[in-house]
């Protein structure tokens, strides 16, 4: 889907509310009267029961309606498909359907939402909903909902998969002064979905942060792609609640099992450029900062406070952070000693003691702003007899403007801070009961000052030999089972990720003339797809001579058989030793998401994988770099670059079978789950030694 342009949904002049109403408690009623309130434009009843509605005249319908830019539809489910097949026929590209009875109420509703997603093609409609509050746009006072609130004005959108929680958090910021510019509930989301949101408020110079909340992600590619382009200009905060279950699938692989679907979106929004938060407060901590101050040059902070307790607080809480405290230069600390009194602290953090005033607050905040160790500051305050908090917040305005560096406030207290709140505010500075809150948002303006700078690089495409890895592929669907294992090594091989010398044999006479195919002993595995931890039930024969071999065939076989006698034995592996004492086992592997499709997995291998849990996550494609921060991130990186006297394994074979793999993955959708486990990596090259994968035979 291309960008949509929204403008006229959240700027209309005329809006229908098709069901308008004057019946007590109803929800076309309480649309209705939102927008006659308070509405720039003129509202339009429709309704084919009534000649007016609360004075103004009420049309049958769309189609004798003067023309309308929105048509906002709360009539039943039964006939919302109708009027907004008419809302077509007339004309209107902006809908937005607040009835609900659609996808999330079983399959008659399900079926009822594919019509309207037909209908909404085939006019090329902009459609919020269905089952939506509605959507508000402060610039020219529309409440197009049914909340009972307008939201005051600003310059954050929100968009919320939740009705009441929009209800909710209005009501809240509206007590704390907050204002929004767009806010929309985007309901089951069968047409518009967060993804165009993201597109059409990152291009809007009004809309300086981009707030959600969302239960789930419809499209997670397009949602990377969208937000990674927006987080340039404009940040997104997410709120992401509920946790999923990773596919359909019953997961079979180790990748599977430690994804899981959060993990995805841990990947995914941070591939992104989104900054997740944990809960509401946090959503509107950083919302606020990020619309209000400058980003930080340097992550030093400067604390000044006329209480030592709350001091103390909050040096903890840049220690808990990824920030530190800011140390002064010698020019500084000699202005301050001079500005304080004796038993002041001139050293990180200020302590300017409690009987400090308005102007030993300004003179330490203005020296510590003006010394180039420091990137932001936070000023404490607890209410004490000399201090005015008005006038302290108009000085703290004013010298954050003077200086050009972020400031986060704690006026601490209760009704006494109400006026020097709204100073603040109206200064875009944000005040925080909690110092520790302070502390974060700041480190969330250092976190979106740092995916700024970010630049993405485009995947390497390698040559590879796609036509052998489908014939690979679909042996699955041949053979009625959708599970491969070390028989499609080959396709390892086939996209260029290096694996030892060997073959799958099912003759004894075979794996002889193999193995005296293959340098030095050899390594013999069972092959079947029933039978996963082989070295479990003795399947695994590892430093077999060439005149054992046809002695360790048969064996494997007999032990497959008397262990599961009904288990599908394909045959024998027959591979080339790897030296694993010199090397580091790896793993590296997939798992397809609903959401976000396919989640890649680096971490250490073996007998390791998921006692340790060692492992970092992507979702592919990734580019060079990205695969190289993965091997970063992992704490047993150390022991793959030489930790303790070790040599150096291949670090950079490693980075490219992660890549390699990643396009593997991107090129067969029908791949669900797929895990290399160990990928070897020795000083002298990386090998693949095992395979697991799990294909949809249906896409194949």
């Amino acid at each position: 889907m291309g960008n949509r342009v929204l403008s006229d949904l959240f700027a209309p002049s005329r809006v229908a509310v098709v069901g308008a109403t004057e019946s007590e408690g109803s929800i076309g009623r309480a649309i209705v009267t939102n927008l006659r309130d308070d509405f720039d434009g003129e509202t339009v009843p429709v309704n084919p029961k009534y000649d007016e509605v609360f004075g103004l005249r009420c049309y049958p319908d769309l189609g004798s309606a003067p023309d309308v830019d929105l048509a906002v539809v709360v009539v039943p489910p039964h006939v919302a498909v109708d009027v907004v097949r008419d809302a077509g026929e007339a004309g209107v590209r902006n809908v937005v359907v607040v009835t609900a009875g659609f996808g999330e109420t079983g399959r008659e509703g399900a079926e009822r939402e594919k019509e309207l997603q037909e209908v909404a093609a085939e006019y090329d409609l902009n459609l919020v909903g269905p089952n939506s509050l509605g959507v508000m746009s402060t610039p020219v006072d529309m409440n197009a909902t049914f909340g009972p609130d307008n939201a005051l004005p600003g310059s954050m959108s929100f968009m919320s998969q939740s009705g009441a929680f929009i209800t909710a958090v209005l009501d809240w910021a509206n007590d704390e002064g907050l204002g929004f510019k767009d806010v929309v509930s985007l309901g089951n989301k069968a047409v518009l979905d967060e993804t165009d949101f993201v597109r059409a408020w990152a291009d809007d110079p009004d809309t300086d942060v981009i707030l959600a909340y969302l239960e789930g992600v419809e499209d997670g590619e397009a949602f990377i792609s969208a937000a990674r382009e927006a987080t340039d200009d404009t940040p997104i905060v997410m709120v992401k609640s509920g946790r999923t279950e990773a596919g359909a699938q019953a997961v079979s692989s180790h990748t599977g099992t430690l994804a899981g679907s959060d993990r995805a979106y841990e990947a995914g929004l941070r591939q992104a450029g989104v900054l997740r938060v944990e809960n509401v407060q946090e959503l509107f901590d950083f919302a606020q900062i990020l619309a209000g101050q400058p980003l930080p040059e340097r992550d030093d902070v400067a604390i000044v406070t006329n209480a030592g307790g709350p001091g103390v607080m909050t040096t903890d809480a840049v220690g808990d952070s990824n920030l530190s405290l800011a140390s002064f230069s010698e020019e500084t600390l000699d202005a301050l000693s001079e500005a304080m009194p004796e038993e002041a602290n001139i050293y990180n953090p200020i302590d300017a003691i409690g009987d400090a005033d308005i102007d030993r607050f300004r003179e330490a905040i203005d020296l510590a702003l003006a010394d180039e160790n420091v990137g932001a500051a936070v000023v404490l305050s607890a209410p004490t007899a000399v201090i005015d908090y008005p006038a302290l917040a108009e000085e703290i305005v004013e010298l954050q403007a003077k200086h050009g560096k972020p400031v986060a406030a704690t006026l601490m207290g209760g009704e006494r801070t109400e006026k020097a709140k709204d100073v603040l505010r109206e200064g875009g500075v944000p005040n925080y009961f909690d110092p520790a809150r302070a502390v974060r948002s700041l480190d969330a303006l250092v976190s979106y000052r740092d995916i700024g700078r970010r630049e993405y690089e485009e995947p390497t495409t390698f040559d590879v030999d796609e036509e052998r890895a489908e014939e690979i592929l679909s042996r699955a669907k041949d053979r009625g089972d959708n599970r491969l294992g070390v028989e499609a090594m080959g396709l390892l091989d086939a996209y260029g990720i290096p694996t030892p010398d060997g073959t799958v044999v099912d003759a004894p006479e075979d794996a002889v003339a193999a193995a005296q195919n293959i340098e030095g002993d050899v390594v013999m595995k069972i092959v079947s797809p029933d039978i996963l931890h082989k070295s479990d039930i003795g399947g695994v024969r590892v430093g077999v001579s060439n005149e054992d071999v046809y002695d360790a065939y048969e064996d494997l076989v007999t032990r497959a058989r008397n262990y599961q006698p009904d288990a599908t034995i394909l045959g024998v592996q027959v591979q080339a030793m790897v030296d694993l004492d010199s090397g580091t086992e790896t793993i590296i592997g997939m798992n397809r998401d609903p959401q976000f499709g396919p989640l890649l997995l680096f971490g250490l291998g073996g007998i390791f994988v998921e006692i340790l849990e060692d492992t970092t996550f992507r979702v592919a494609p990734v580019s060079e770099r990205e695969a190289r921060e993965m091997i970063d991130e992992i704490e047993a990186a150390p022991l793959l670059r030489g930790a303790r006297g070790r040599d150096p394994a291949d670090v950079e074979g490693v980075v490219e079978s992660i890549q390699r793999l990643s396009q593997l993955v991107t090129d067969f959708p029908a791949i669900l789950e797929l895990d290399v486990n160990p990928l070897v990596a020795t000083p002298d090259g990386v090998r693949a030694i095992d395979i697991r994968l799990t294909v949809d035979t249906d896409e194949l």
